[in-house]
């Protein structure tokens, strides 16, 4: 006699079980990641010392050193071309990471990328309505609506990475799916809501250079019989050139490290394959810029941006009566692990999908206060939402600094614990025969 179906008999599972390779290249990324982070907050710390000692001059006027050449729009401020130049390559590395993400990772199947998706969605939306609400009484601050969806890559990872060795993989992966599709929206987010004008020429000559830049990266191999190994040397300056467009058209120009990292083969084509192939130009690319991008360009970027000047103790408790400082600390620290909870657990139930056996909700809720960590990408959109030496910029810089690190050691107490329960687990299932 058959079993009538259960009304679960067609619920997927939320975080597939990934394969052999995709935990190899997670637990490898963490890897790298965990040190990129450390520096990122080592030299974040050491900007915030500087900006508050007597050496705060020296610092400010480091920072405020332009150098570069007019006529092209390139001469900035060393702290712009920090937030401009080198976070490209930063961003670049984000654009391999979607590329690869919607080619063959996690996102190239419906079924499993609407809920990292819709999750990433929820923790941009809900932090924003937050801060909207709370600073609805001054029109100016709203245009710092877009500081706390941001979720910081590197940081992230690097907390997970040190207090997470034995939380399930599926947990790890869906953190980094989710901090990849939240940066792509706020990728979208500068794009859109923060060009004030676009100069069209530079912006069509741009778009020639990458669409010559992609052509040459698809086909590398037929071009000058080139190398995967050798490849960057030529796409390198084509690189620079289409960044240095993007720039001039008045486009924030980290958007051209994301187009540039769009055009890069993740996959080898079938009559490519073969045993002196080796590996792929993402992969080449991956191996180079990665400790390039998280060992010396975050951090310096970070070294110029998170000097704020607080004023001492009577300064720093004075940021918190501005709503721009409540605002963006209250929508990373609630409003991201509420808004990815809450559109997680809809999204399960909407299309019937239930959480890993390994998973609870509090894992889930953890993983949601690590994405509250914005600092990077939040520092960015703080340059451009506030004009520099204004009071709403140098508190935003406070707030997102205050919420990383109440963030980051909140999602560390409740996922160490976690990671402690699911050590007992496995140690458990070790020890029976």
């Amino acid at each position: 006699m058959h079993k009538a179906p259960s009304r679960f008999s067609r619920v997927r599972r939320i975080f597939p079980s990934t394969t052999r390779a995709e935990s190899l290249r997670v637990t490898e990324i963490l890897r790298k990641e965990t040190v990129g982070g450390i520096l990122l907050v080592a030299f974040a710390a050491a900007a915030l010392l500087l900006a508050n000692s007597p050496w705060a001059d020296a610092y400010f006027a480091l920072r405020d050193f332009e150098v570069g050449y007019e006529p092209w729009h390139l001469k900035l401020s060393l702290g712009a071309w920090a937030a401009d130049g080198l976070l490209a390559i930063f961003f670049f590395m984000v654009g391999l990471e979607l590329k690869r993400e919607f080619v063959a990772g996690d996102l190239r199947k419906f079924s499993t990328a609407v809920v990292p998706i819709v999750a990433a969605i929820g923790g941009v939306a809900v932090p924003a309505v937050i801060y909207l609400a709370i600073t609805a009484a001054s029109p100016d601050a709203a245009r710092g609506w877009a500081i706390p969806t941001a979720t910081d890559i590197a940081f992230a990872v690097a907390v997970l990475a040190i207090i997470g060795s034995h939380l399930p993989s599926a947990l790890r992966v869906f953190l980094l799916t989710l901090a990849v599709v939240d940066d792509l929206i706020a990728i979208g987010i500068i794009a859109v809501f923060y060009t004030e004008s676009i100069d069209v020429l530079p912006l069509i000559a741009a778009l020639i250079v990458i669409a010559v830049y992609g052509v040459i990266a698809q086909r590398y191999r037929q071009f000058f019989h080139l190398r995967p190994s050798a490849a960057w040397v030529i796409l390198l300056p084509i690189g620079a050139v289409a960044w240095a467009l993007i720039h001039a058209s008045g486009i924030h120009a980290t958007i051209a490290g994301v187009l540039l990292g769009f055009t890069i083969p993740v996959l080898h084509k079938r009559a490519d394959r073969g045993p002196e192939v080796g590996p792929g130009l993402a992969e080449i690319f991956e191996h180079r810029f990665r400790p390039l991008s998280a060992g010396f360009a975050v951090p310096i970027f970070a070294f110029f941006s998170a000097g704020v000047a607080i004023g001492g103790a009577d300064g720093f408790a004075s940021a918190f009566t501005d709503p721009v400082v409540i605002g963006i600390v209250v929508a990373l620290v609630i409003g991201k692990p509420v808004g990815i909870t809450v559109a997680t657990w809809v999204i399960t139930r909407v299309r019937r999908i239930d959480l890993d056996p390994t998973l609870r909700w509090i894992d889930l809720i953890g993983v949601g206060l690590l994405a509250g960590i914005g600092f990077t990408v939040s520092l960015l959109v703080a340059e451009l939402s506030f004009d520099a030496g204004s009071a709403q910029h140098d508190h935003a810089k406070v707030a997102i600094l205050v919420a990383s690190v109440l963030a980051a050691l909140l999602a560390s107490v409740l996922l160490g614990a976690r990671n402690r329960h699911h050590g007992r687990i496995a140690a458990a299932e070790g020890a029976t025969p």
